[in-house]
């Protein structure tokens, strides 16, 4: 019994030990942060993050929740990987991003994000749906938006991902349950004449271009919650 103490004792101080590294390399990284919440409800939250450097965004941008939901239909992805991970990974066709009805619970938020974010400010989602668990944990697809004229830009940090809500494990209460680092992941977009490298090496859509090329029943075929 002493020995299990002293094993739990050394890997809470590990843990410990690794956490408060993680918080000074964040510290020193100077990721963006929260600076404004434009809605929280269970299944979607939507905020406004400070970048850390002058971003020069476009914002405040103007568009409709069907234009933003016709742009988020034409992404999929594929996570990104080593090789020789890679060479099977890239026989996979790409996954859609969104489902229809993620859509249009996400689209007329981000409308009302774009409109109330500043030059220096992105727009940051996350969708939340019940975990394997639903006590212990939920699926977490998490990202963000910005608008630089004439490019739009989005990142994704996670993508059906199981975070845990638990703060401690429930057989080791001294064990803290910390969430996984976000991913790394491939975007596309069809038509991929619109998905391009803008000046400074970043992928980005021509979404304005985009948006007069669409059907007129892609373009408006998501209704606000």
């Amino acid at each position: 019994m002493e020995a299990d103490r002293r094993v739990r004792q050394l890997r809470v101080w590990v843990l410990t030990m690794m956490g408060v590294t993680s918080m000074l390399f964040v510290g020193c990284a100077r990721l963006p942060y929260t600076t404004k919440v434009v809605y929280e409800g269970p299944l979607v939250q939507v905020a406004l993050q400070q970048e850390v450097k002058p971003a020069g965004y476009s914002h405040p941008v103007e568009l409709m929740a069907s234009e933003v939901a016709a742009i988020l239909r034409g992404f999929s992805h594929r996570a990104e990987q080593r090789l020789p991970l890679r060479w099977f990974a890239e026989e996979a066709p790409p996954k859609k991003l969104f489902r229809e009805d993620e859509l249009v619970l996400l689209s007329s938020y981000l409308v009302d994000g774009l409109r109330a974010a500043g030059p220096d400010e992105r727009v940051h989602f996350q969708l939340s749906a019940p975990g394997m668990n639903p006590a212990d944990s939920r699926t977490v697809t998490a990202g963000w938006m910005a608008i630089r004229e004439p490019y739009l830009y989005l990142g994704i940090e996670y993508f059906q991902t199981e975070i845990p809500t638990r703060k401690v494990d429930k057989y080791y209460q001294e064990n803290p349950v910390l969430p996984p680092l976000p991913g790394t992941y491939l975007l596309f977009f069809e038509p991929g004449r619109f998905w391009v490298t803008d000046q400074k090496g970043s992928r980005g859509l021509e979404y304005r271009q985009f948006l007069k090329a669409a059907p007129v029943n892609e373009a408006q075929g998501t209704s606000s919650p």
